[in-house]
């Protein structure tokens, strides 16, 4: 369909910009940007986010060095999407009314795996100041559990013994190495993935990474990081869901021009930084980003409240034959358990800012559930689990526990994921296929899995996922135990209406 368009309408691109409707017309010139920033991940989350707040920050400031060269990791797609339109692309916003705006920063593009030497010398590069990054949870190779690389991973081991480096830890690090051997200045990283004290965590990687480079190179990398590398911890927050035939229709309709690289977006967007910058940086927060000195009381709002209700939607509502967020949570059962869900298990958990108004935070992301315009779907929302769950959900239901109080809602959300992972198919007798880093691993385990009971153990053994002191909490074994029962015998909804939601 796309195609087809393209062959009776002109795509968007430097040369097209000038058709645009002015209203239209962005106020930023992209022949003046250079790169200043290197982003590895370049999916649709990048464009509907970090990048719309540089191109603002850019249009505020008139700071013309922060052009962006854009990584992507595992396919060529985004490409041979951006590619033949300049990197340009547009964000098409969805409520009660469709806007549209057109993006220009992304000025280089890069693909890791064929351009490996190319990527580590734009981290080298004196002009590269920033490295953002949303790679996914799996994209660091790290056990969730425990926040550590796996070093015995066979891409992070051949990474380390020094082919072209090929995994984002690996291309940081040699990217790091780069630059110290040109005297190219400090960097900063900024890690923008949904990972507990995100900044932190990929401190630790790359470190972890370090200690596994040649005695010759290890302590004098590490050193150099320690000395000239930031890494602030964020958090993010914008709902993008997969780009669909109507957002390509819509934007072309709204620009007069065609734009493959097109992605979707609710209105809602929020940055928060730690400000601890060793370098240049685009001014965000003339973009509306807050810099603070301490991020984690946002991120764990953001990762148990919007997240954690996020992944029970999904795997909840993909058990009940919903495939579409907002329609779920439209069911009285379920706007009910989702609400509880927050003030009786999540809540209690967290360290409210005191400037920020949470009751009123809880109430919008209700509404952004609900937004039908966006057409986000629950089999979206449930991939890589293993890796979500930890930061999503495990974490209430390990404090919830050490306080003596069983969270009920929280661990119907985790019983889900176990339903789901091991039902084999769903509602419609249509085969599950689990999409996660851990799946083999996942079909090991519950591989001859009969029952509620033998189900729960063998996920529950998983150490990647569950910490010890969850593996053996007998109590929630038994409520985990009981909900997947629940859920295979009585239903989604059934088992909602039996918690009292």
């Amino acid at each position: 369909m796309a195609a087809r368009r393209s062959d009776v309408m002109p795509r968007l691109s430097l040369a097209t910009l000038s058709r645009l409707p002015e209203p239209l017309r962005p106020a930023v010139d992209p022949r003046a940007l250079d790169v200043g920033i290197v982003h590895l991940g370049l999916g649709a989350f990048h464009r509907a986010h970090q990048a719309v707040f540089t191109q603002a920050a850019i249009a505020a400031t008139g700071d013309t060095a922060w052009g962006i060269a854009g990584v992507t990791q595992r396919s060529r797609d985004v490409i041979s999407q951006l590619q033949p339109q300049d990197g340009l692309y547009s964000v098409v916003s969805r409520s009660s009314q469709t806007a549209v705006d057109v993006l220009v920063p992304m000025r280089e593009l890069l693909f890791a795996q064929e351009q490996a030497t190319e990527l580590v010398g734009r981290i080298a590069a004196p002009t590269t100041h920033v490295v953002t990054l949303t790679v996914t949870e799996k994209g660091y190779r790290h056990d969730p559990a425990t926040g550590r690389l796996r070093i015995g991973d066979s891409e992070i081991k051949a990474d380390a013994d020094g082919r072209a480096p090929l995994t984002v830890v690996g291309q940081l690090v040699r990217g790091m190495q780069a630059r110290q051997r040109a005297d190219a200045g400090p960097l900063t990283v900024v890690c923008c993935d949904n990972l507990h004290a995100n900044g932190r965590t990929l401190a630790g990687l790359v470190g972890d990474f370090c200690q596994l480079l040649p005695s010759s190179e290890s302590a004098d990398i590490a050193g150099w990081i320690g000395a000239n590398v930031s890494f602030p911890s964020t958090m993010v927050d914008r709902i993008v869901p997969a780009t669909t035939a109507a957002d390509l229709a819509d934007a072309a309709r709204l620009l007069g021009l065609d734009d493959l690289g097109v992605v979707t977006a609710e209105p809602f967007m929020q940055w928060v930084i730690e400000d601890s910058f060793v370098a240049a940086r685009p001014k965000w927060e003339a973009a509306g980003a807050i810099l603070t000195a301490d991020v984690a009381p946002y991120e764990a709002m953001k990762l148990r409240l919007l997240n954690g209700s996020h992944s029970a939607l999904a795997y909840l509502g993909l058990l009940a034959g919903y495939d579409y967020v907002a329609e779920f949570v439209e069911l009285d059962e379920v706007f009910a358990y989702v609400r509880a869900l927050m003030d009786d298990d999540v809540s209690p958990t967290l360290s409210v800012p005191g400037d920020f108004d949470v009751a009123d935070y809880k109430a919008q992301l209700m509404s952004r559930f609900a937004n039908r315009s966006l057409g986000h779907r629950t089999r979206q929302i449930a991939m890589d689990g293993s890796q979500k769950l930890p930061q999503r959900l495990l974490g209430v239901i390990g404090e919830q526990l050490a306080r003596g109080v069983m969270p009920a809602r929280a661990t119907l959300a985790v019983a889900g994921w176990m339903r789901y992972v091991s039902a084999g198919t769903d509602p419609r007798g249509h085969p599950i296929s689990v999409d996660d880093p851990l799946a083999p691993l996942i079909a090991e385990r519950v591989a001859g899995a009969v029952d509620a009971s033998s189900i729960v153990d063998a996920l529950l053994s998983i150490d990647q996922v569950f910490s010890l002191e969850l593996r053996e909490n007998a109590s929630l074994r038994s409520m985990l135990v009981e909900q997947v029962e629940s859920l295979a015998g009585k239903g989604v909804l059934a088992t909602l209406r039996s918690l009292g939601t």
